[in-house]
């Protein structure tokens, strides 16, 4: 979740962890950064704060793109937001001539400007209309929740959102939809709050029973795991040896997804079938020189302080690795 503690804030928010990813990014005098998740500019600004440096900055979100063109007239011919997904960044930055780069961060998720918009559809906490689409492309919650089968919804909310109660929550999404279509945020909200209830039988909930299907269909609609994985190849290529990736998650199945490419990068994990070590010219197999280093074992939490003040800080987790002079040819 982008933009929602710490300083200094951009437009009334600000990263998550932000002395933590600029520790690790550690930018330097002369040297090109990619952030990947632009949101409100915290993380471009304190990079360009922290050294003279040059930041390509790129957002899939419209309004975040409009939005950086103020920070970019204040750190004119330093800074550059592209329109685009970050799982594009070495394509986006190959069409403008840059090859390669010392660094890339990415905060994943949902920003907590889009969070906040009611509008936007990515939040029960006001009623707005069932979109949920970062980049406005694509189907929406809405068109998913009134379309899709039983099954596969109850796929999706168990898959993406970990939900114990898919399965009558899908069914309780279709039965609803019979009898009128699933238009705004707050009646998806009360109809998986029903289903959850019903189920629950008094069991007490820590969070708000409908937290979980939000988060499946967001993660659905945007393809959030495969622009991740999409991501995490595209700094690969992108990263000049000695250049850092650092990488803030805010749920398990994002964090997942980055610890398991880094533990195969780095060489500490078997490789799946897909990724299998080479063949040498006499055809026997060879180990693949790892592409990335890790900075430091497991992840890094947020500290007490920033949780204290931002609650939504509380599931971040940063990791980081440097990138190797293993050819890419090594790991493909």
């Amino acid at each position: 979740m982008r933009e929602s503690s710490g300083t200094p804030r951009t437009s009334g928010h600000a990263p998550v962890m932000l002395a933590e990813v600029i520790e690790t990014l550690a930018p330097a005098d002369g040297e090109t950064y990619v952030d990947g998740t632009f949101g409100g500019g915290g993380y471009s600004r304190a990079i360009l704060e922290a050294a003279d440096c040059a930041v390509w900055a790129i957002d899939r979100d419209p309004e975040a793109v409009v939005r950086g063109a103020a920070l970019a007239a204040r750190y004119r011919g330093r800074l550059t937001v592209l329109a685009g997904r970050f799982g594009e960044m070495d394509r986006l930055l190959a069409a403008r001539g840059i090859g390669a780069v010392d660094g890339v961060v990415l905060d994943l998720g949902v920003s907590s400007f889009q969070l906040d918009d009611a509008g936007r559809g990515f939040s029960f906490q006001a009623d707005g209309p069932l979109d949920m689409r970062m980049g406005g492309e694509g189907p929406s919650a809405a068109d998913v929740v009134n379309t899709l089968s039983e099954e596969d919804l109850a796929d999706i909310i168990h898959g993406y959102g970990e939900e114990r109660f898919a399965r009558s929550i899908a069914r309780a999404i279709v039965a609803a939809r019979i009898e009128t279509p699933i238009a705004t945020t707050g009646a998806l909200a009360d109809i998986v709050r029903r289903a959850v209830r019903r189920r629950a039988k008094g069991r007490r909930e820590t969070i708000d029973p409908a937290t979980r299907t939000f988060q499946a269909l967001r993660i659905h609609v945007n393809d959030e795991l495969g622009e991740i994985e999409r991501g995490l190849r595209a700094a690969e290529r992108l990263l000049r040896p000695g250049g850092r990736l650092v990488v803030v998650a805010f749920h398990s199945l994002e964090d997942r997804s980055v610890k398991s490419f880094l533990s195969v990068r780095c060489g500490s994990r078997a490789r799946p079938s897909r990724h299998q070590p080479s063949l040498s010219s006499r055809g026997t197999a060879r180990e693949a020189a790892p592409t990335f280093c890790l900075i430091r074992s497991g992840a890094t939490k947020p500290g007490a302080a920033e949780t204290a003040e931002n609650p939504r800080a509380r599931s971040a987790r940063l990791r980081a690795a440097v990138r190797t002079d293993a050819p890419l040819e090594a790991a493909a």
